[in-house]
């Protein structure tokens, strides 16, 4: 008797990132539904010279090396380890992590450390502004450079489709945008409150406070925010709350 598996939705870019997703949903027990809802727009920018040198994605890292930025005498800090991993596979070293791996714990880190330093914070156009609030307030001077753009790939909303069917189990976002993205491709097919209600059948999980404050402020119920803000830790928790429905 084959057992059907509990279908997860996930908004990763179209990338590696979505092929390790759904291999780690699969290795869950889960079936992933792929609807990546961000594609990366690159803006030919590169970041500026600086005491200090802050990069929130793995996307970033990237962008960075291939407009063969050089960091100079910058401490160069990573919002978390997956950036850290690509900053140092393109040969960067990374001097500072954050133990919180969000904005706020990147303030917490860098505050006592930036009151007469320049920063720069090479990220995407849709950066949270706590960052740069945060690190103002501790009287650094800063910098940011947007590297790339975050849209909406065409045709995303299979996972719309699904919810307001009543076929999904479980929706994983990763950000703020990642909701907003799907309410809008979901508005666009016609069923964005059967989109909603089918979601608050389900299992929710996101990343982080943000990312909770967006959902519930659109009437999705949010049931998992994981201590550590990393896709593993949203999936492996995601899962578990369906496996103790």
């Amino acid at each position: 008797m084959t057992v059907e598996r509990p279908r997860v939705a996930v908004f990763r870019p179209d990338d590696d990132r979505l092929a390790a997703a759904r291999s780690l949903l699969a290795d869950l027990g889960a079936e992933a539904v792929t609807d990546p809802m961000l594609a990366v727009e690159p803006t030919g920018e590169r970041p500026q010279d600086a005491d200090y040198a802050v990069f929130t994605s793995k996307t970033g890292a990237e962008l960075a090396a291939d407009a063969d930025w050089t960091p100079g005498t910058a401490t160069v800090v990573a919002i978390g380890p997956k950036t850290a991993d690509a900053l140092e596979t393109a040969g960067y070293a990374v001097d500072l992590v954050p133990e919180a791996f969000s904005s706020t714990g990147l303030v917490d880190l860098l505050a006592p450390r930036v009151g007469d330093a320049t920063v720069e914070v090479a990220r995407s156009d849709h950066g949270s502004p706590v960052l740069l609030d945060g690190l103002r307030d501790a009287g650094a001077a800063v910098h940011e450079t947007v590297l790339y753009r975050l849209v909406r790939p065409e045709g995303a909303g299979e996972s719309a489709t699904l919810a307001a069917d009543g076929a999904l189990d479980a929706a994983c976002f990763t950000s703020s945008l990642t909701v907003e993205h799907f309410l809008d491709a979901a508005a666009e097919r016609g069923i964005r409150a059967d989109a909603v209600g089918g979601l608050n059948d389900a299992v929710v999980g996101v990343i982080g406070e943000p990312t909770r404050e967006t959902a519930e402020g659109e009437t999705i119920t949010v049931d998992v925010v994981p201590a550590e803000a990393t896709f593993e830790a949203l999936a492996r928790e995601t899962v578990a709350r369906l496996d103790s429905r």
